[in-house]
């Protein structure tokens, strides 16, 4: 697995040990939930999804596509 090294400042990090305690998880986790919140994936797993959501629903690929991004705007605006 990769190593990155980000610079934060005092405040933020205190805020993300804060969290990380508080949730009794490490920083590394609250990190990768909070990009995986935020939709960062490759393109290739957004088509995974979009893929496995289509075969699920038995959408086409335009209408799959569709819900994936209405879906996804809705539980962004409601965080």
């Amino acid at each position: 697995m990769p190593r990155i090294t980000i610079t934060l400042s005092n405040e933020r990090y205190q805020a993300l040990k804060e969290a990380a305690a508080k949730r009794r998880k490490s920083l590394v986790t609250v990190i990768d939930e909070s990009l995986d919140f935020y939709g960062i994936k490759s393109e290739q797993t957004a088509a995974d999804l979009v893929a496995k959501a289509r075969c699920n629903a038995g959408l086409g690929a335009d209408d799959a596509m569709a819900l994936a991004v209405e879906e996804t705007r809705a539980e962004r605006q409601g965080a």
